[in-house]
């Protein structure tokens, strides 16, 4: 069949690489693509929005299935659309994917199905929710409610950091997003995250990985979209993973179903564990990014089946196999990440680090010049990803293709990993 995968990411590049193998797929689209895709499927100019002109491809190209990216089209109702044209597709619907597009409407839906997560308190108004904080006390955690390219939540350790996060979410800083705040409580433990397919019925979990939101080494600076990630995640032992299965995942694929808006697609769980165990922080209604890069390439399994049966809902059916290696990526970003930073800057070195063994570069914000040179275009440009028996010594490899890239207005962090790598020299 041909297949159109929507979105221009690293996460995007990752799965054109591994969709691309698969035997079921005669031709394959990207769009918008970026400057690594454009290497494995023909990219076209379409918007990720530009619902008409999706449709419209995929009547005169044979379009036989629509793998969705991004958040923003899930949650503006790409799949609904598709699904009315007859196209199959992966994703939620956009009632679904609300999942991710309100934070206030995922603790809601906690709330009432009894889901582990943080207490909490939604708000329109920037006095009501100053008021909330000044009778909860720091530290905090205040979030745009909507989506806000990963950037909306601000963890407060002071009333002041707090009531100037406020102000800025209010301001319009985050756009849309930011007409409605979530103060939560401050949980403490460690993150990870937590995928698992859905069809609406079933949820087949997938294999673990941990990321790094903050930008600077020892987990310093701002958040981001995400600086690096791994997988398989230690902390996460079969029997966290049978937990969260049973108290967070399926309650939620259930509550989901019961609202008469069933998820079909990924569920990308971010959780808090804690001391009394496994906490929702929040969902996402795509796969992860830069964690896709890790999980694709550690399946072993060709991939289309499982996104088929997501969509027919026949993942009951669906057994996926997993390398035992362990995968590494590190991103590297454009200099002032996640501020400003310059565009068109040039890349080189990228082919001598893929042609390391065990190592894959997924280009995230790149194109190619006329001339072919990569120019780094976004604020998350590269995933340099390799695999190894251990996560060190995916670290090592990755770390090794890093310094092949010649681009010196990017940066990198140099501790991507750093938790297993402990965890696996205390377990010598």
């Amino acid at each position: 069949m041909n297949v159109l995968v929507i979105g221009s990411g690293g996460r995007e590049h990752a799965l054109c690489w591994k969709i691309a193998a698969s035997p079921l797929v005669s031709k394959l689209y990207c769009a918008p693509g970026n400057g690594g895709i454009s290497q494995i499927a023909e990219c076209v100019p379409l918007k990720v929005l530009d619902f008409d002109a999706i449709v419209a491809f995929c009547q005169s190209h044979q379009i036989g299935f629509v793998m969705v990216g991004p958040e923003d089209p899930l949650v503006a109702g790409l799949v609904d659309r598709l699904d009315k044209e007859g196209i199959k597709s992966f994703g939620p619907s956009a009632k679904a994917a609300q999942l991710e597009g309100s934070k206030g409407y995922t603790k809601d839906l906690c709330a009432e199905f009894n889901i582990p997560t943080a207490a909490y308190g939604r708000f329109a108004d920037a006095d009501a929710a100053k008021i909330f904080i000044a009778a909860k006390g720091t530290p905090i955690v205040v979030k745009a409610d909507g989506l806000a390219a990963g950037k909306g939540v601000i963890i407060a350790m002071t009333l002041d950091e707090a009531t100037a996060a406020i102000d800025e979410i209010f301001s319009g800083k985050f756009g849309a997003a930011g007409a409605e705040v979530v103060v939560e409580e401050f949980l403490e433990g460690e993150e990870a995250s937590f995928f698992a397919l859905c069809d609406g019925t079933t949820a087949l979990p997938l294999a673990t990985a941990q990321d790094h939101k903050r930008v600077f080494d020892h987990d310093r600076g701002p958040n981001t979209g995400g600086m690096g990630a791994y997988s398989p995640a230690p902390v996460l032992t079969d029997a966290i993973v049978a937990r969260v299965m049973r108290e967070i995942i399926e309650p939620t694929v259930a509550a989901m179903k019961s609202r008469g808006t069933p998820f079909k697609g990924v569920l990308f769980a971010g959780l808090m564990l804690t001391k009394t165990g496994p906490q929702l922080i929040e969902y996402n209604a795509r796969f992860g990014d830069p964690e896709t890069q890790v999980l694709m390439m550690r399946l072993k399994s060709d991939i289309m089946p499982a996104l088929i049966a997501t969509h027919d809902g026949t993942l009951d059916k669906v057994k996926l196999e997993w390398k035992d290696e362990a995968a590494l990526t590190v991103v590297m970003a454009a200099n002032g990440y996640p501020g400003p930073y310059e565009k068109d800057t040039e890349i080189n070195g990228i082919e001598a680090a893929n042609a390391l063994p065990q190592v894959e570069v997924f280009h995230a914000g790149t194109r190619r010049d006329a001339d072919g040179n990569v120019l780094a275009i976004g604020g998350r440009v590269l995933n340099v990803t390799a695999t190894g028996a251990t996560v060190g010594a995916a670290q090592a490899q990755a770390y090794k293709a890093v310094a092949l890239i010649d681009w010196p207005e990017g940066f990198c962090r140099s501790d991507i990993g750093w938790r297993a790598v402990a965890r696996e020299k205390r377990s010598m």
